[in-house]
């Protein structure tokens, strides 16, 4: 009977031990399970884009560069078609041709011979007005001595006044044809050849647009159109990333800002390159604004959290690191 009540005493330690040892267990798990995970803040790499596309419209007629590869500020792109700019250009140029010769008449006025035409009408002119002068001398001294009447005097003065006003015009004919065109048909001539270089000059500055180069060192990340395709006034035909100005940007709800500063240094990884530890130094944060998800904070909904756009840029050069790559912060809620 003792070896009964004593295999039964056992038992029951042991049976206590082992719900002890379970409620142990349920407990550790509980602890585990109930404990708020870390929060894991998510950010995407970044880079500097620049878009490529002419002021005219044209077709692509070749590439020099692919994606992937690397430029340098000058390289020439992309051959661009235009044949409506040549041919404005022509158009452009004729005008030019025309508003020159315009102003080369300007300049040299009347030609030879119609300067020695006007001259000798000048000369035919001051013939005629010595005649009628001398006839008139005559006419006045015979009135005077009463052998011609007074009406034959007055048509000799009114044929010698005549003669100075015909004499006078010739003279001013030829005056105005020795010195050519006035002074404001000269100016508007000169002005008239410089609109037109300014028109070629506008024109040719879109023949320069045939030929796209590539504005800073980079590298080609997309390419748009195809070889024969036909591209529209400002349209992207290339986009080139600029590797070496690069940022991580992050959607982070505002209940997690709390270290997250204007200026503050942050640690993150790069899972892409093996958990490759980055430090990231903030420089801008703004509200996402009303399109950007709320979360309530709260089951009873005290409080909307807001989402914020967090950029910070690497305080080193990472290595390999892309646009597109994720970067991961980690948030230790009990803290």
């Amino acid at each position: 009977m003792d070896e009964s009540k004593k295999f039964s005493v056992n038992n029951m330690v042991l049976a206590f031990i082992t719900l002890l040892v379970v409620v142990g267990l349920v407990a550790l798990a509980g602890f585990f399970l109930l404990s708020p995970p870390d929060e894991i803040i998510m950010g995407q790499a970044e880079a500097t884009e620049v878009r490529v596309s002419g002021k005219v419209p044209g077709r692509v007629v070749s590439y020099r560069f692919g994606e992937g590869d690397q430029v340098r500020t000058g390289d020439t792109l992309v051959f661009l078609d235009t044949p409506e700019v040549w041919a404005k250009l022509k158009q452009a140029k004729a005008a030019r041709t025309a508003a020159e010769a315009q102003n080369e008449k300007a300049i040299k006025g009347a030609r030879e011979q119609e300067i020695a035409a006007a001259f000798e009408m000048w000369q035919k002119a001051k013939a005629g007005l010595e005649i009628a002068r001398k006839s008139y001398d005559r006419m006045r001294n015979l009135y005077e001595k009463g052998v011609v009447s007074a009406q034959k005097k007055d048509e000799a003065e009114a044929n010698y006044n005549a003669m100075m006003a015909t004499e006078k015009a010739a003279h001013s004919q030829y005056e105005m044809a020795e010195e050519g065109a006035r002074k404001e048909d000269k100016i508007a001539a000169a002005a008239l050849v410089e609109r037109t270089q300014g028109a070629i000059d506008e024109v040719e500055s879109y023949v320069n647009e045939s030929v796209l180069v590539s504005p800073i060192d980079g590298e080609v990340s997309e390419r748009f159109p195809e070889v024969g395709e036909l591209v529209g006034t400002g349209a992207p035909i290339m986009h080139i990333a600029d590797l070496n100005d690069m940022w991580v940007t992050f959607s982070v709800r505002e209940d997690l800002l709390k270290n997250i500063k204007i200026g503050a240094e942050i640690d993150a990884f790069v899972p892409a390159l093996g958990d490759l530890p980055v430090r990231l130094k903030v420089y801008y944060m703004k509200d996402m604004g009303t399109y950007a998800a709320w979360k309530a904070t709260k089951t009873n909904g005290q409080y909307d959290a807001k989402t914020f756009e967090v950029r910070a840029r690497p305080m080193e050069k990472v290595k390999d690191l892309r646009p597109g790559m994720s970067v991961i912060l980690r948030e230790d809620r009990k803290n």
